[in-house]
């Protein structure tokens, strides 16, 4: 498959979408943050210092995801329907798996936004706890799935 940012003489192109047909076009990513036990409970009791560090992080993820098309050189700005930005804390491994979903009628999908909406929203945890600890670990940023335009859907194998 040829890639779709490149023109015929190898230079740097922006897609022209104008002749795609809308259709409704969602995507989900994922991403995980570890922490220390102390910054974990810290984080997930809101108890830290800078004020409640997951409502932060969400409303993070959902301005990142807004603002895709200003931030990644390539990306069209979209229309965005909607965008959802959730926590799910895991005990045991003292980590937070962020994951978000955005919803777009357009004619080009919205995988770079929710990718863009995890990364800043781990980002912003890492950011309000920093102090308790720097050893904190960001990884599995991906895409989960997504739906709609010619490509049809996507989902990731469970591993």
């Amino acid at each position: 498959m040829a890639l779709t940012h490149i023109d015929r003489k190898g230079r740097v192109s922006m897609v022209d979408v104008g002749g795609k047909r809308v259709s409704r076009r969602i995507a989900r990513a994922s991403g995980v943050i570890r922490l220390g036990p102390d910054t974990f409970r810290a984080v997930v009791d809101d108890s830290g210092r800078k004020g409640n560090v997951l409502t932060t992080a969400q409303l993070a993820g959902i301005m990142a995801a807004k603002q895709t098309g200003t931030v990644i050189p390539l990306c069209h700005p979209l229309p965005i329907d909607h965008v959802s930005v959730e926590f799910h804390p895991d005990e045991k491994a003292h980590a937070i798996e962020v994951q978000a979903v955005v919803k777009v009628k357009g004619v080009t999908g919205v995988e770079m936004e929710a990718l863009h909406a995890v990364s800043v929203a781990l980002l912003t945890i890492y950011d309000m706890v920093k102090a308790m600890d720097k050893s904190m670990t960001i990884s599995d940023i991906r895409l989960e799935e997504k739906s709609g335009g010619r490509s049809g859907t996507y989902r990731r194998r469970k591993s």
